[in-house]
């Protein structure tokens, strides 16, 4: 299994930025997935989860409202649609799997995932 989440970059607050994750190993209709945030100095955060067949997601409640987690599994890849930006936002974001064959849990910290993407940084100017 090998996560590349790509998307990043600089925006001004109340700006968009979508976020994708690919797996370039199994297929994603394997995996309950998550995306992760951690700002400098502090720990790895929960953002967002989707369950394995994409109908339950689950949200920290900083992005509630905000974020928009979905997945397409004919093409490998889950997305983190993220509006209303905020300086508070800034952080390298994760993606994460979960090996596991439940089709419509989702999962909200870090221990339960096995499998981790490189990290993609989202920076937020006021």
């Amino acid at each position: 299994v090998q996560l590349q989440a790509s998307g990043g970059g600089l925006v001004q607050a109340g700006g968009s930025l979508t976020l994708s994750c690919a797996n370039s190993g199994r297929t994603f209709s394997t995996y309950p997935m998550g995306w992760f945030r951690q700002a400098p100095g502090k720990e790895r955060e929960f953002v967002a989860a989707i369950s394995l067949i994409g109908g339950s997601t689950f949200y920290a409640d900083s992005v509630k409202g905000r974020f928009t987690v979905s997945r397409d599994n004919a093409k490998n890849t889950v997305y983190l649609q993220m509006n209303s930006l905020k300086p508070e936002d800034t952080a390298v974001y994760y993606c994460a799997g979960r090996n596991s064959a439940a089709r419509v849990a989702v999962y909200d910290t870090a221990a339960q995932y096995n499998y981790w993407g490189q990290g993609t940084q989202v920076t937020v100017s006021s």
